[in-house]
């Protein structure tokens, strides 16, 4: 299933803006119930503004929730990212540090994002269960569980650690794309043959590829669609 995912999805990536370990830090910890198109159309503000560690401990906090504003729960995301700019700069001189220790003891971050900054800007295999990844890791019988960490444990279980970072890409794309929350396009599912969740969406292959979304639409029914 994970290799007809990365056959479906080689572009597969993260969609946060990102330029350097510290921006991705920041945009992961404003991506939290918001989309990543949202946190893009903010961070060139945000780091123009507060570029270093060190600028961004000393913002201004209304200033700062002005600008994260419309990634939501601004006010409790401002505090986060003010201490995660004071604890950068106090500990690490303003580095973002590069192992998983060390992230997830910083104010605001937890295993999801500190996979992200290890995979994506350290270059370090790791799994980011989001939303998307704990909900198709169940529907693909992968995993049982809602605790995110235990997910992380299961699917960390069945794939070689050299994938986790595109594993989590492959699977985060594949939920924005085709395996929607509310209506999964089942008849244009890469890895319809092998999901015991086959049949809760639309099964139909024309009225399945309608509903896929993204730049690259699917115009025929996918190879793996049950007969």
């Amino acid at each position: 299933m994970y290799r007809a995912l990365r056959e479906r999805y080689p572009d597969a990536h993260c969609e946060l803006h990102f330029a350097s370990p510290f921006q991705l830090l920041v945009a992961t910890v404003l991506s939290a119930q918001t989309t990543d198109v949202q946190v893009n159309h903010v961070t060139p503000a945000l780091f123009e503004a507060y570029p270093t560690a060190e600028a961004l401990a000393g913002a201004d906090r209304a200033d700062l929730e002005r600008i994260i504003g419309p990634t939501g729960f601004f006010r409790a995301k401002a505090e986060s990212l003010l201490r995660l700019g004071a604890a950068l700069q106090e500990r690490y001189d303003g580095a973002v540090p590069g192992r998983m220790a060390d992230l997830v003891a910083l104010p605001g971050v937890g295993r999801k994002t500190a996979n992200v900054v290890l995979g994506n800007a350290f270059d370090v295999p790791g799994i980011a269960v989001d939303t998307h990844v704990g909900r198709l890791a169940r529907r693909f019988g992968w995993s049982d569980h809602e605790d995110p960490g235990r997910v992380e444990t299961d699917l960390a279980s069945l794939i070689p650690r050299r994938d986790w970072t595109m594993l989590s890409h492959v699977v985060i794309f594949h939920g924005r794309r085709t395996c929607h929350a509310r209506r999964p396009a089942c008849g244009a599912c890469p890895v319809a043959r092998d999901c015991p969740s086959y049949g809760i969406g639309e099964t139909d292959p024309t009225r399945a590829a309608a509903l896929v979304k993204g730049p690259n639409p699917i115009l025929v029914p996918a190879q793996g669609v049950r007969p």
